[in-house]
């Protein structure tokens, strides 16, 4: 278990995280545990661990994880192609095996001469059986290359982020070894903090509209995709650009609001929201007011 202060984590001036955020984080670096991240998408998660590590001084190593991706693609890759072409050309010292060993993202965290952070970015992307064929070199802090019968171990435990879109289950052995933490949307507040961080001089009457219409629309139901903070902070960004104003009635008139494009993505929530706007009287649930 790391020594060091346990407050290590806080926020950065670029990411707003909560106080829970914030103690998860730090749990997961002082018992040095994989931290493992779920929540609707817009969330931040991917981005939580980019600021983990500028907060903490560390390298950041990223691990895509694909539909394809299997548990040795992290490890490392054996080049038999570019060996057998060196050694028909006459490129190269074929004899040495060592040359044609690509170590993967978590071998290269492994190989790191300082702690670095590791994002294993959408885990469950993989085959059910990849998160399992992970728990040895997770545990162990080392694996094993078969070509050269050598182990690599790590010099320092890195901090694993590990995020999920729920896709799949996960093993039940992999979750006892993580730290699990799922990111809740931010509430108006946090999202005005948040807003504050990339629009520092944003007048205060845009942010107050903006987010009344953004949160407006996340609670229409039946929604399949939710703006997320990117698409809101992208569509604040479309505004100042353009000049453009937001509807001062109560309620909004959806076909008033500018650049809904950036914010609605799919036809078929294009087509709720034209429903809810086709109504002439106001409608209240969980007493916010929709569009009119």
């Amino acid at each position: 278990m790391s020594n060091l202060p346990f407050h290590q984590f806080c926020g950065t001036e670029g990411y707003v995280a909560s106080r829970a955020l914030q103690d998860v984080v730090n749990v997961a670096i002082a018992l040095e545990r994989p931290l493992l991240l779920k929540g609707e998408p817009g969330t931040g998660k991917t981005l939580l661990a980019d600021h983990i590590a500028k907060a903490l001084g560390m390298e950041i190593i990223l691990w895509n994880v694909k539909s394809t991706t299997k548990a040795r693609d992290g490890l490392y890759t054996y080049d038999t192609v570019q060996r057998l072409n060196d050694a028909r050309f006459g490129d190269g010292d074929v004899r040495d095996i060592r040359h044609y060993i690509k170590l993967g993202p978590l071998g290269r965290a492994f190989g790191s001469p300082e702690r670095v952070v590791l994002l294993i970015d959408e885990v469950d992307k993989a085959d059910i059986e990849f998160p399992n064929d992970l728990l040895f070199e997770l545990d162990e802090m080392r694996f094993h290359v078969q070509e050269t019968d050598e182990w690599v171990s790590a010099a320092h435990r890195p901090v694993v982020i590990v995020t999920s879109n729920s896709e799949k289950e996960l093993p039940d052995a992999f979750l006892r070894r993580c730290v699990f933490h799922y990111i809740d949307f931010p509430d108006e507040a946090q999202m005005r903090a948040i807003i504050d961080v990339h629009f520092p001089d944003l007048p205060a009457e845009l942010m107050r509209s903006a987010c009344k219409v953004f949160y407006g629309l996340r609670e229409v139901p039946g929604l399949r995709k939710r703006p997320s903070t990117s698409e809101l902070l992208d569509w604040i960004r479309v505004l100042l650009a353009s000049g453009a104003r937001l509807p001062d009635e109560e309620p909004p008139a959806l076909q008033s609001v500018p650049f809904l494009g950036a914010l609605v993505k799919m036809q078929e929530d294009a087509d709720i929201l034209a429903h809810h706007a086709s109504r002439s009287a106001d409608v209240r649930t969980a007493g916010r007011r929709f569009f009119r």
